[in-house]
């Protein structure tokens, strides 16, 4: 019996339809954002990384395109030319376009490192596989260029120990009351992590905020930037606690135009899909966290954004913006018909 040398013929299973539809949905936006920014980058270093970028998430539209096409799947609306106006004045400035991408690529590598083991089909996982290593050099040319140009901030040094140990007391895990230990390496890392996140996403929440027709949609971005203030300060507090030093903030990034470039129903999925990502970096810092304090943080942050994810969905679906990702066959429903 001959076994089969290719499995594209096989079902998609619900956690490639997913990942691809997340995916797809994503990068049609960042289609539309990388469009725009291309149209204001002075930097010729600066603007080839954006146009690899660009290059790359169009590829990636059009790979998943392909295989919705093949599998007989409604291609998802996403976002359009209809969401940008690329004669829009400039809102950002040219390093911010590097803040944003390593903000958005550690987002989308969230995506494609969980979707790897996942999937099954050959293809599909072939796919996400391209995508992650892609996303990886994009990363890395980023990171590189903001060191290069001077705009990096690493995170801070901590001596190296003189030996390995055990921990001996309870007392570790203090951190509102009696012996408070210092910051160890993965607490510290997190911390950084998050800060850096949130001074991207405040920024980006400033001009989002500054360029908002809908009233109801500009208070949500405003009320992300209140919260990504806070979180920011009391993750920077930990880091200044210990006298390290915490990421600078991107405000004085952001231009003064009030002419919006993206539609309101582009910049509320963006902000509402990259806080959901809040949860994963927050919850990953909970989880290598040993300090009682910080993990009351971590939970008050986990709280505060899937409230503000929620409010923001109701907005969408009030004004007929929320695009339903595929689900399961409602069982029920079908009874009763």
């Amino acid at each position: 019996m001959k076994g089969k040398t290719k499995n594209t013929n096989e079902k998609l299973t619900s956690a490639e339809i997913g990942k691809l539809w997340a995916t797809y949905t994503g990068n049609t936006l960042f289609t539309c954002v990388l469009s725009y920014y291309l149209k204001h980058v002075e930097d010729k270093d600066i603007k080839k990384v954006v146009e690899n970028a660009l290059k790359l998430s169009r590829k990636i539209v059009e790979d998943i395109k392909a295989i919705f096409i093949k599998e007989n799947f409604p291609i998802p609306i996403g976002f359009s030319k209809e969401d940008v106006n690329l004669g829009a004045p400039r809102l950002f400035s040219d390093e911010f376009y590097l803040h944003y991408l390593k903000y958005t690529g550690k987002a989308g590598m969230s995506i494609y490192t969980i979707a790897i083991p996942l999937v099954v089909r050959k293809d599909v996982r072939d796919f996400f596989i391209f995508t992650l290593n892609s996303a990886v050099k994009l990363l890395t040319e980023v990171n590189d260029l903001l060191k290069e140009k001077g705009f990096l901030t690493k995170p801070p040094f901590i001596p190296v120990p003189k030996k390995a140990d055990f921990v001996k007391k309870q007392s570790y895990l203090n951190g509102f009351f009696g012996n408070v230990r210092s910051l160890h390496a993965l607490e510290i890392t997190h911390l950084y992590d998050n800060i850096e996140n949130d001074a991207t996403s405040k920024a980006l929440l400033i001009g989002f905020s500054q360029v908002s027709k809908n009233e109801e949609v500009r208070k949500f971005l405003l009320r992300g930037k209140e919260m990504a203030k806070k979180h920011l300060e009391a993750c920077s507090q930990h880091l200044h606690n210990e006298n390290l030093p915490s990421p600078a903030l991107l405000d004085d990034l952001v231009t003064t135009s009030t002419f919006s470039p993206f539609s309101d129903k582009l910049m509320l999925w963006h902000k509402m899909d990259m806080f959901s990502m809040k949860i994963r970096s927050y919850a990953n810092g909970a989880s290598l966290n040993g300090r009682r304090d910080i993990g009351a943080m971590y939970a008050k942050f986990l709280m505060d954004v899937g409230l503000y994810v929620e409010d923001g969905a109701n907005i969408m679906i009030d004004h007929g913006w929320m695009e339903q990702p595929p689900k399961a066959v409602d069982r029920k429903d079908l009874a009763k018909d």
